[in-house]
């Protein structure tokens, strides 16, 4: 039996944890913030918070003690809010050893360091003296069609070719199909970035615009996602890949997108701090990452007009109407970068 240690109990964390639990060979550990999580799962084998009306198997057992979440894990699912991720390493860090793999599955940047999740938690571990054996996991995947069993593709990436064996193994299912990538920078950054691009789309259709505008902006927003990925390194194959278009095309598309249904709001008028209190706790990745993805573009000379204006729409509260026309006349210049 592997054991496996989820970091994480909303929607994506327990999805994911669904995923690992549908296999026998698994025990699955899922760490929960919030006792009532702990509680429902426990009494009920629902997640009635994040993820009402679905069964978690019998494999998985909740717990809000990281000590016995990690006793003996021999992969750490990394997939708790990116604001919360060196904090709650730097809590997990006694009970992790050299052996274990760790694969992170969040969305996120780091707001100060503009590191990605990965960097995150090879800088806390590196205290621990020891290089954490690191992979990150993305792709187009709501967590509620992962928990139900629809079918699924996802990528992961890591330098270690042994690292992404175990992972796509441990992971991989008829429901849940994992491909392989040793682009790490690009696979973290492309699920990072769109969720940006997810709320312009949001946006848009709060403002009641059709099709064409939301074509152009996935398209546009690949183009500068690209651009900021091969300039730190990563590759422009993946952004045509499942981390890159398949998520952009997932999030700026469908209804269960929460960074779409945030830019749906703000389209409509609402203020930014009346819609993250509506939530009740669910995470809108792309809130946090819009201002670390502005200053890494920054840092990397790399143009980025959509995410600098959904900065100045998330920051300092402009107009959508505004950002969208200064967009639109912009000075004229090839498609091609």
């Amino acid at each position: 039996m592997s054991r496996i240690a989820v970091i994480g109990a909303g929607a994506w964390g327990t999805g994911l944890a669904i995923v690992l639990g549908r296999r026998k060979t698994h025990q699955v550990a899922l760490w929960a913030n919030e006792p009532e999580v702990v509680e429902s799962i426990t009494r009920s084998r629902i997640n009635e918070r994040f993820l009402p009306g679905i069964a978690l198997p019998e494999s998985i057992r909740a717990t809000g003690d990281l000590e016995t979440a990690l006793d003996e894990a021999e992969i750490v699912v990394s997939v708790m809010p990116s604001q919360h991720c060196r904090s709650l390493f730097e809590r997990m860090a006694p009970s992790l050893h050299p052996e274990t793999l760790f694969v992170s599955c969040t969305k996120g940047l780091e707001d100060v360091t503009l590191l990605r999740m990965t960097e995150v938690i090879a800088d806390v571990l590196r205290t621990r003296h020891f290089t954490p054996r690191l992979a990150a996991l993305s792709g187009p995947s709501f967590a509620k069609e992962v928990a139900r069993g629809d079918p699924t593709a996802v990528t992961v990436a890591s330098l270690d070719e042994e690292v992404t064996r175990v992972i796509q193994h441990a992971f991989n299912d008829s429901r849940f199909r994992v491909y392989t990538n040793d682009d790490v920078i690009g696979v973290e950054l492309g699920g990072a970035l769109k969720n940006i691009i997810a709320i312009a789309a949001g946006v848009c259709n709060g403002l009641g615009l059709g099709h064409n505008s939301i074509a152009a902006l996935i398209t546009r927003g690949l183009a500068e996602m690209a651009r900021l990925v091969v300039a730190c390194g990563g590759r422009l194959d993946t952004m045509a890949g499942l981390a890159g278009l398949g998520d952009l095309v997932l999030t700026c598309t469908g209804d269960l997108s929460r960074n779409r249904s945030v830019g749906v709001e703000l389209g409509r008028g609402r203020k930014l701090s009346d819609i993250i209190t509506a939530m009740h706790g669910a995470v809108a990745e792309g809130v946090f990452t819009t201002k670390a993805a502005v200053g890494l573009a920054r840092k990397k000379n790399v143009e980025m007009p959509i995410t600098e204006q959904m900065f100045a729409i998330l920051e300092n509260g402009k107009p959508p109407q505004q950002a969208i026309e200064e967009l639109m006349t912009r000075a004229a210049k090839s498609e091609i970068y």
